[in-house]
């Protein structure tokens, strides 16, 4: 009993943290790894940053590192399944007791820091001080999958250190932070750059890709560039299940038909910048990874909430993309996997996101359309969004409800039988769906 109480205790102040309030800056982040004894340095991390492609080049990193016999750290944002999954070993989330412990160990650091300058740190700077905590001191994995928050170089992930930068792509989003174009946020990205730490990168931007080799030139670090260093080429896919197939061509080895479980060329192009980063971890660390890791590795990598089909009857299908970049990519998956069928779509978005151009891309596929408010301070109203959805759909076709429970009740037991069935907007509110997809309409059988 004292346990779970502790346990309480320990997540009701994680959750009293400061979420909502992004403060760029490292200084918080610095004096808590000061007090701690500098955990992070005894660790090894392959530090990923980009717009869209994180989470997916950390998961084919992670499945086939472990594939391969390597213990293997993993810290992710944001979550799909559980707070706990954020903070991973060995592909097992952090448990009730290590998280109550070490939750117990910072608390004090965090509640002495009340009064000074900097201020109190954010819960996201708490969670990162708490996983390098749990590597350093628990777990010693070999090797640490390190995702980065936002941007890259006042993210709080960028305390660290790496054995390898990687950047999977620039687009625009949290452009009230990063900057309103591409070279700006190009800029914040590249700042995971370390002296002497080869990069590896998935962009294709001109723009983007100018600004990361400047910064790579700058820092003396070689660099591992698409259509340069390393092809990637699609050779087709299957529908049922989704299905990729790939050739890889790197400057320490090539593999053919390469396949996996995720879709889209943007996944294809995730795998290379995976495939590529583990060549050079190979070449530079002796982190061996053999042929059979790596095709068995990439065929058990799912990722929940990218482009995740959580039932056939009727076909629903989960993407977590919140910005024009993955909303294009989402497009182009479904006209390729799903030409035949209409999307009935529910839709929530955060007010500080480009829902406007995100909304000209989904329209013109969607037959029917419920949009609601995603449980957070941020969203935008339903209204709003259904106003501009009106303007591609008759009036009828376009459903508001400030209850998105009440909307996923309405798109399941209201759309036409062959409708794909689709959530999107962002990853925390594609999180709640499949949540209460999987508590309320699987176990019912609907």
């Amino acid at each position: 009993m004292n346990s779970e109480h502790n346990l309480t205790d320990a997540l009701a102040w994680l959750n009293s943290l400061e979420k909502a309030d992004i403060r760029p800056g490292l200084e918080r982040m610095e004096y808590m790894m000061e007090r701690l004894g500098h955990p992070e340095r005894r660790l090894k991390f392959i530090h990923i940053a980009g717009t869209n492609g994180k989470g997916s080049t950390s998961a084919f990193l992670n499945h086939i590192l472990m594939k391969a016999g390597h213990h293997v750290g993993f810290f992710m944002s944001p979550y799909i399944e559980s707070f706990y999954s954020r903070i991973q070993y060995n592909g097992e989330p952090i448990s009730h007791e290590d998280l109550t412990l070490l939750t117990q160990r910072i608390r004090p650091i965090v509640e002495e820091m009340n009064n000074m300058e900097a201020g109190a740190p954010t819960e996201f700077e708490v969670v990162t001080a708490l996983a390098i905590l749990y590597f350093a001191t628990v777990t010693f994995p070999d090797v640490v999958i390190w995702e980065a928050g936002l941007g890259g170089r006042l993210d709080s992930t960028n305390i660290v250190n790496p054995i390898a930068s990687v950047i999977t792509s620039i687009g625009l989003d949290h452009m009230n932070i990063l900057g309103d174009t591409i070279p700006l946020i190009a800029a914040e990205k590249a700042g995971i750059i370390k002296s002497g730490v080869p990069v590896i990168t998935g962009v294709r931007d001109p723009q983007a890709l100018q600004v990361i080799e400047e910064t790579a030139k700058q820092k003396r670090a070689a660099i591992y560039r698409p259509n340069r260093e390393y092809q990637v080429n699609r050779n087709g896919k299957q529908s049922d299940p989704p299905r990729e197939s790939f050739d890889f061509q790197g400057l320490f080895g090539s593999l053919q038909d390469c396949r996996m479980n995720m879709a889209g060329q943007h996944q294809v192009e995730n795998a290379g910048v995976a495939l590529m980063t583990l060549q050079v971890l190979n070449q530079y660390y002796a982190m061996y990874v053999n042929e059979q890791h790596i095709r068995e590795g990439l065929l058990e990598t799912a990722w929940p909430g990218r482009f995740e089909k959580i039932s056939d009857a009727p076909v629903m299908i989960l993407d977590g993309a919140h910005n024009v970049a993955g909303t294009r990519m989402l497009r182009q998956t479904i006209e390729e996997y799903y030409p035949e069928r209409r999307v009935s779509l529910l839709f929530g978005v955060l007010a500080d996101k480009q829902y406007e151009q995100m909304i000209e891309i989904l329209a013109p596929i969607c037959s029917e359309v419920w949009v609601t408010r995603i449980d957070s301070p941020r969203a935008e109203s339903p209204e709003k969004i259904a106003g501009l959805f009106r303007k591609h759909l008759d009036s009828d076709k376009v459903h508001a409800f400030a209850d998105w429970k009440e909307a996923l009740h309405a798109i399941v037991h209201t759309s036409e039988s062959e409708s794909l069935l689709l959530a999107t907007g962002s990853l925390y509110f594609i999180a709640d769906v499949r949540k209460e997809w999987q508590e309320k309409y699987k176990k019912a059988g609907e």
